[in-house]
């Protein structure tokens, strides 16, 4: 199962458009997870537009995204329990509070969103990603979304580009 693992698309106000290289994955994809921080229901339906969409809401998301979308979810893909959060709130890293959300459940991965900062690595047994953003790299030299696979095992690679017309 190929996942497309996306967030922090800030649209309109960081891009008027998703980058094409991200609507390239998210066609070839079973599945596309949003961490929240859409804006608008707009970018909702832009990525429905190529599969189907998963996803929570972020810190900066309009009452129709809040209203569509929980605030955080367990899903089960493949047989691998999956942890969805923005990650924003007070104190802590991101990472932290993304962590103690799912405090007590038995979860395989982890997906977050909220610093824009690309991040795949190991807690205890715990996968956790956060995808970076594609359309807001902020100070970072590259935008980025990543492309989680789920067989028998679990396999990421995080997507980097530098340029792109949004």
């Amino acid at each position: 199962m190929k996942i497309v693992v996306t967030g922090d698309t800030h649209m309109p106000k960081k891009a008027k458009q998703l980058p094409p290289r991200l609507i390239q994955e998210c066609k070839k994809a079973d599945l596309i997870i949003h961490t929240g921080d859409w804006s608008t229901m707009d970018v909702y339906r832009e990525l429905s537009d190529c599969g189907y969409v998963r996803g929570v809401y972020g810190n900066i998301d309009d009452e129709d995204i809040r209203e569509y979308l929980p605030e955080q979810e367990i899903i089960i893909l493949n047989g691998f329990s999956i942890g969805l959060v923005h990650g924003h709130g007070q104190k802590k890293t991101t990472e932290k509070r993304a962590i103690e959300t799912f405090d007590g459940e038995q979860l395989d991965i982890i997906l977050f969103g909220h610093s824009h900062i690309p991040m795949t690595r190991y807690f205890k047994k715990q996968l956790l990603l956060n995808p970076g953003s594609p359309t807001d790299k902020r100070a970072l030299p590259y935008y980025s979304f990543a492309i989680l696979t789920l067989s028998k095992e679990i396999h990421t690679e995080m997507i980097y580009f530098s340029r792109y017309n949004g």
